[in-house]
C-alpha cells in the first residue's frame, strides 16, 4: 500500500518539476516561409534565467533562409535590425558587440536549432521588449512580442 502511494507522489513530483522548469524555457518553430510560430512570449518574475530554444524546421540551408531570435527593446527593434542588415551574413545580419541587444541565438539553416540563455535580471517590468529575425526582410513578418513579470 505504501509503496504505490510512494510512486504516485513521486511521479506527482517530477511532473510538477517538469512544469516549473518548463515556464522558464520556451522553443520557437522558424519556417522556410519566413514565419516563427509564436508572437508573444511571457517571462514569469519567477524566472532569474529564461532559455529560447530556436529550431528552423524548414530544408533551405541559412544562406538562402536562415533566420535568427533577436530580443531588444521595442523601441531598438528597427534600428537593430537596419544595422545588422549592413554587417551582412557573415555577422549573422547583427552589428557586433550591439549593446541594445539583449540576446540572440546565431543564424541557422533547416533542421538546425540554437538555444540562449537570458539572464532576466537585464529585463525590467512593464518595459516593451520585442523579440525578431534580424535577416533582410524577415522583421515585418518575423517579429513578437516578449513581456517580463506581468
Amino acid at each position: 500500500m505504501i509503496r504505490p502511494m510512494l510512486t504516485a507522489a513521486a511521479l506527482m513530483l517530477s511532473s510538477f518539476a517538469a512544469w516549473s522548469a518548463d515556464k522558464c524555457a520556451v522553443e520557437i518553430t522558424s519556417t522556410d516561409q519566413m514565419t516563427f510560430d509564436s508572437k508573444l512570449i511571457s517571462i514569469p518574475k519567477s524566472c532569474s534565467s529564461f532559455t529560447v530554444t530556436l529550431l528552423h524546421s524548414g530544408e533551405m540551408p541559412k544562406e538562402v533562409m536562415g533566420h535568427n531570435w533577436v530580443l531588444t527593446r521595442a523601441a531598438d527593434m528597427q534600428a537593430v535590425a537596419q544595422d545588422g542588415w549592413s554587417a551582412g551574413i557573415a555577422n549573422g545580419y547583427l552589428k557586433k558587440n550591439d549593446t541594445r541587444v539583449i540576446a540572440h541565438t546565431k543564424l541557422i539553416g533547416g533542421g538546425e536549432r540554437d538555444s540562449i540563455t537570458i539572464d532576466t535580471s537585464k529585463l525590467e517590468t512593464g518595459e516593451k521588449y520585442h523579440f525578431f529575425c534580424s535577416v533582410p526582410a524577415h522583421l515585418s513578418v518575423m517579429k513578437g512580442e516578449l513581456t517580463f513579470g506581468v
